[in-house]
């Protein structure tokens, strides 16, 4: 049996082990001349696994497709992740925040064990090759187009965040081409914009802004967020990426452990001090009282308390895909079968970012994208002996 995997990513490569191990000649096929761009991208700043929590806590973080995903999750969960790379040579470690990571804190160790391992089952990488027709399964190579002879194939082309890494989301037209139903990509775990005045730009930004909580339409967030000179982005702001899109008034709760009142009364003891010494004395960072300062601070101490817990900050826009961390959108679910199979194209399976889901960080999308990749792989599995 031969199988085809379209994409070098954590969910193609996942696919790609999952069926040479059962014996499978397998090629992979990427635009990019060497895979797993995106993967080592990330893992410069420490490479953020998985997280350590129960799968019952670790669903919900995917909102509508928690259900969608369970079954993939359940077979390859947060713990047969970190299984893989202790068997590849790299253990993990959980961090402070229950965030994984391996213990070198790098991808490229990783990186370099897991293609030496799929080299040794007879994986076979053919790069610059671009996905351009699904029926037939057409790709664009370097010495034109090419129709593969194959018995099944994985399609894992990732979203369209950092299209300078490969990822741009020029799946889209071919599958539709071939009535396959896809939603429109859109940023995710994206950044904010906020026009802030400029000395608040200037002297804030980079600077963390911790213990509160983000407030965007019918979401919330208590995590960091990070200003930057065109507006927000961390943690945070990330996990808020739903909500950005549908719009709606940006808040933030500087003081969520101290109730309204309790905190008009501290603000209230020093009546003769400056606003800006009031606030500090009550425990708010310099940040914190420049973010009150934009939205405009009041005189008295119950107005500067109500401010403090819930300060607007306009947002202007959000940062495009070229810059988001994630992206939204794609193959919808309904056009799948259970074991992520086209219906509209019978043998052509699916996995990773390109499927209709998100999540925020923390480990949550690498680990949906190995999951996917092994689930799709095990369902192109069964399809190639029937």
């Amino acid at each position: 049996m031969r199988a085809l995997i379209v994409g070098a990513g954590p969910a193609g490569l996942m696919a790609a082990q999952t069926l040479a191990s059962a014996g499978v000649a397998v090629e992979v096929a990427d635009a990019a001349p060497s895979p797993l761009r995106k993967f080592l991208l990330a893992g410069r700043g420490g490479l953020n696994l998985t997280h350590n929590e129960p799968l019952e806590a670790f669903l919900p973080r995917y909102g509508e497709a928690a259900e969608a995903l369970r079954a993939a999750l359940e077979a390859f969960p947060p713990e047969a992740l970190r299984a893989w790379a202790q068997d590849l040579g790299e253990p993990t470690f959980v961090g402070s925040s229950q965030r994984v990571f391996p213990r070198s804190f790098k991808a490229t160790r990783l990186a370099r064990a897991w293609l030496k391992r799929l080299g040794a089952l007879g994986v076979v990488y053919r790069p610059r090759r671009r996905l351009v027709g699904l029926s037939p399964l057409t790709l664009l190579g370097p010495e034109g187009e090419e129709t593969p002879q194959i018995d099944g194939v994985v399609l894992a082309l990732g979203g369209a965040s950092w299209p300078r890494l490969g990822g741009d989301g020029g799946w889209v037209a071919p599958l539709r081409a071939a009535g396959v139903d896809v939603a429109a990509l859109a940023p995710a775990n994206m950044g904010l914009h906020i026009a802030w005045s400029p000395l608040f730009a200037q002297r804030f930004a980079g600077a963390p802004i911790k213990a509160a909580r983000w407030t965007l339409g019918g979401s919330s967030s208590r995590a960091e967020a990070v200003v930057t000179a065109q507006g927000l982005e961390g943690g945070a702001i990330y996990a808020l990426s739903s909500a950005a899109r549908e719009g709606g008034a940006l808040k933030v709760d500087l003081k969520p452990d101290v109730a309204q009142e309790a905190l008009a009364q501290t603000l209230a003891r020093h009546p003769r001090a400056s606003r800006s010494t009031r606030l500090a004395k009550a425990g708010l960072s310099p940040v914190a009282i420049g973010l009150m300062r934009e939205a405009g601070l009041p005189t008295q101490a119950a107005d500067l308390a109500a401010l403090a817990k819930a300060c607007p900050v306009q947002v202007t826009g959000m940062a495009g895909l070229e810059r988001a961390i994630s992206s939204a959108g794609g193959v919808r679910w309904p056009g799948l079968d259970a074991h992520y199979m086209l219906k509209a194209q019978p043998g052509v399976f699916v996995a990773g970012e390109m499927i209709d889901w998100e999540a925020p960080t923390g480990g949550y999308l690498l680990q949906a994208c190995f999951s996917t990749g092994m689930a799709a792989a095990q369902g192109a599995l069964a399809y190639m002996r029937r």
